[in-house]
């Protein structure tokens, strides 16, 4: 390696100063973090030791694997810990990329500051109107028993929406954090070794996975063990454990509540730098991508890190929250049928997988490892090869830790046979997903047929590009349809044939199978999530490189690393899907069996032959079409202020293609956040309202027409039309997003004419449609789903 690479002095350009805008006008750290670092570090340290040892004595007196959780989410902790310090002991490389990489740094905590302080206005509000709610809402029987007031009832459902919204927000605070500081890393390593730059992407993506993972974890864990000790659980006069976990749906709606404006927010902002940067900079100027020319660049790179980063670590978090929340009430309403003498290890069971997970990926993790040899990736092995053998340990791994765990906690005397079954619900699970990884990578990776036609189809023009990428996209829902579908059929089917019957002899384990086969799908959630994190680092990492003008064979790296970035995010987001559907099935039957204890009535058919009914369905379905649209449009509108303030500047600028003017990149920064601050409400509050509205308003149409659980049946219909529309509509825009992104990469590897050709500019004009289309409208719409389940368990007593 010589000197020039090493120093970065490569180009008369890099030669001048060069310094970019401040871009946070105060201290972006969120408050609690800046408290902290100003302490003592031994009176912190006290402070941990007997915040520590309260979660462990309040744990102790609930039960030993609520112990074994805090243990092994503490432990996770740690290696999070260990990770960070590895990775930021790597050289940030010459000054020029350190500017660069600050500017990205100061763009992000900045917008996430903004950002994260509008939601958590919009959180108190709600968390208000949530209180009030349940002031006046009517109680179950189980409830009334064990003396759980209104007010009682009112603050612990308000406390979890809050601990839920603060811990999500954490998530994406960590996700972003841990991006900003790496990206620059990446870069650095790239000049020395392609492996060293993709472990250091993938650590980094590690630390962010870990931390998320266990906050998911240890906050429901710790939620429950403090209203089991608070509130008595089981003790003579009070709760049953079984009736426990319905308290903390809280958690769950609070933690989707922030996911989704995170993600609106965050896709926006990213979706329309991108776009208005690559309309003026690619198809009018024709300077390549992350060109330090083009004054929308930074906003571009600030986006990969607000709305893929954080914005997809508190995805993930209100994913996992909302699937061992419903897994978890399920499990206690099965063991309570059944009459089960010890029922915490069916209600506890979600906690123990996801606390494996942790561990499992972290093997998976550290099973990719750097190499002494230097060289270019060209004549290594391809990057998604050595995340797919870190991605087969981990499977493996799961396969052992599942089966372990159902034998220690599913097994029952009442059927010995069960846990084998349960067993292989979670074998369900787990192919499903590794099937749905498989699959997305079919549809979006540019190494198989099905991205290559598209990027044929760019050789004749934009319009034939578009219609190949509508079509791919279409018909890429049909086969994770068809595995879902398998999927539930079967981890019922296994469920139901478990053994397990109630008082008449009923057989009841068919949900829970399937709760079981979703807890197997996630049981995976840190390794995909870490490489999901992978992709936005990369993303930054190359336009690093880029600005900084580093030479070809160090760009060269990060696109090829970029690429199979693209490629693990659209994977997250087919696994995110697949699910979402999952857990919302898993939240339908929650919300039918609260309304059943609701209403002191079996509640377990919704009929659509009932015009209301099917009205109902025909809102929901509805609302997946408008919200998709609003947030589409969203992003077309602060593209088009981008894409003016460009035109602008190099009018106004000729200078700057010489490299004689300095673009003003703080100028497209803070139209992007501004805009996309503004335009995330209205689709935001459009999923929060319609179902509470709708069901207020069909319960006050029952009462007068005789039909008391009107409402209630109207928004169960909702919720079924809506996660059905929800899945195939973000199946399509996440696929085809996707599949146009990487038609792009493709073509920018030399075939088709390269870059600069007219089939480059038919397929960047893709690129930019599909891009609100997989960063936008699609994420934002399995966080809908979910939420729209959560919302409907937390109010559903509204609705009678």
């Amino acid at each position: 390696m010589d000197d020039a690479m090493e120093t970065g002095n490569l180009a008369p350009y890099q030669e001048r100063p060069r310094t970019f805008p401040d871009m946070r006008s105060k201290p972006s750290i969120p408050l609690i973090f800046r408290i902290l670092m100003r302490m003592n570090v031994r009176l912190l340290f006290v402070l941990l030791f007997l915040g520590f040892g309260a979660i462990f004595y309040i744990g102790a007196s609930t039960s030993p694997i609520i112990v074994f959780v805090f243990s092994i989410c503490i432990i996770s902790f740690v290696i999070s810990i260990y990770l960070t310090n590895w990775v930021l002991a790597k050289d940030e490389g010459p000054p020029e990329m350190v500017q660069i990489s600050d500017a990205i740094r100061d763009g992000a905590e900045g917008f996430f500051k903004t950002q994260y302080g509008s939601i958590s206005k919009m959180a108190l509000l709600l968390a208000l109107v949530i209180f009030g709610i349940y002031m006046f809402r009517s109680t179950t029987p189980q409830q009334e028993s064990s003396g759980l007031g209104r007010l009682t009832s009112a603050s612990i459902t308000v406390i979890s929406f809050l601990l839920g919204a603060v811990c999500s927000g954490m998530a994406g605070y960590v996700g972003m954090w841990v991006s900003v500081r790496a990206n620059v890393r990446v870069s650095s390593a790239a000049r020395r070794s392609a492996r060293e730059a993709l472990q250091i992407a993938v650590r980094a993506g590690g630390f962010s996975a870990l931390v998320v993972v266990g906050m998911a974890v240890i906050g429901v864990a710790i939620l429950y063990a403090t209203f089991y000790v608070w509130l008595g659980v089981d003790s003579p006069g009070s709760m049953k454990v079984t009736d426990l976990p319905l308290l903390l749906v809280g958690y769950g709606f609070g933690a989707s509540f922030v996911a989704l404006f995170a993600q609106l927010g965050g896709g926006i902002y990213t979706k329309a730098a991108d776009v208005g940067a690559d309309l003026v900079g690619k198809v009018e100027q024709g300077i390549p991508e992350d060109d330090p020319r083009n004054p929308a660049v930074i906003a571009d790179l600030v986006g990969d890190n607000v709305g893929d980063c954080a914005a997809r670590g508190a995805d993930l978090f209100e994913s996992i929250a909302a699937e061992i929340i419903s897994a978890m009430i399920l499990g206690g309403t099965m063991a309570q049928r059944c009459k089960i003498e010890d029922p915490s290890g069916f209600i506890l069971f979600p906690l123990v997988i996801h606390s494996f997970d942790l561990v499992i990926s972290s093997v998976g993790m550290f099973s990719i490892r750097g190499t002494r040899d230097p060289g270019v990736i060209g004549v290594m092995e391809d990057p998604m090869t050595i995340l797919q053998k870190g991605y087969s340990v981990t499977i493996i791994l799961a396969v052992v830790t599942f089966g372990l765990s159902t034998r220690w906690m599913l097994y029952t005397e009442q059927a010995p046979s069960a846990w084998l079954n349960f067993a292989l619900c979670g074998l369900v699970g787990i192919m499903t997903a590794y099937i749905f990884v498989w699959i997305t990578q079919y549809y979006t990776d540019y190494k198989h047929e099905p991205v290559r036609k598209l990027a044929l189809s760019s050789s004749t023009g934009h319009g034939t590009n578009i219609i190949a990428g509508i079509s791919l996209g279409l018909e890429s829902t049909a086969l994770p349809v068809l595995v879902i579908s398998v999927s539930i059929v079967s981890a019922f089917w296994l469920g139901q044939t478990s053994g397990l019957v109630d008082e008449v002899g009923n057989p009841t384990g068919g949900l829970f199978g399937t709760a079981v086969a979703t807890m197997g799908m996630l049981s995976t959630a840190a390794y995909v999530l870490t490489m999901d994190m992978f992709g936005p680092i990369a993303d930054n990492a190359g336009g690093i490189v880029e600005m900084s003008q580093q030479p070809e064979s160090v760009r060269e790296i990060t696109d090829v690393l970029d690429a199979a970035g693209n490629t693990t995010k659209a994977t997250t987001k087919g696994f995110a899907i697949g699910s979402a559907a999952l857990a919302s099935f898993l939240l339908f039957s929650a919300y039918m069996d609260e309304v059943a204890s609701f209403a002191h009535t079996p509640f377990t058919q919704v009929d659509i032959a009932i015009p209301e009914v099917f009205v109902g369905g025909l809102l929901g379905s509805m609302l997946i079409f408008l919200f998709s649209a609003w947030a589409c449009a969203a992003v077309g509108r602060t593209a088009q202020e981008v894409v003016n303030e460009v035109r602008r500047q190099f009018t106004e600028r000729p200078g700057i293609m010489d490299f004689k003017d300095k673009p003003d990149y703080g100028r497209c920064v803070a139209i992007v956040a501004s805009a996309s601050l503004r335009e995330m409400i209205k689709p935001g509050a459009l999923a929060i309202i319609s179902p509470i509205f709708i069901g207020i308003l069909f319960r006050i149409l029952g009462y007068y027409t005789g039909h008391p659980l009107l409402g209630a049946k109207v928004v169960a219909s909702m919720l079924m039309f809506a996660t059905v529309s929800g899945i195939l509509m973000a199946l399509f825009f996440n696929t085809a997003g996707g599949a146009w992104d990487n038609a792009k990469k493709y073509i920018e590897t030399g075939v088709l004419g390269g870059k600069g050709s007219d089939s480059h500019k038919a397929a960047v004009t893709g690129d930019t449609v599909g891009d609100p289309f997989k960063d936008t409208a699609g994420p934002s719409l399995h966080v809908l789903i979910k939420m729209l389940a959560t919302i409907t368990l937390v109010m559903a007593p509204v609705f009678l």
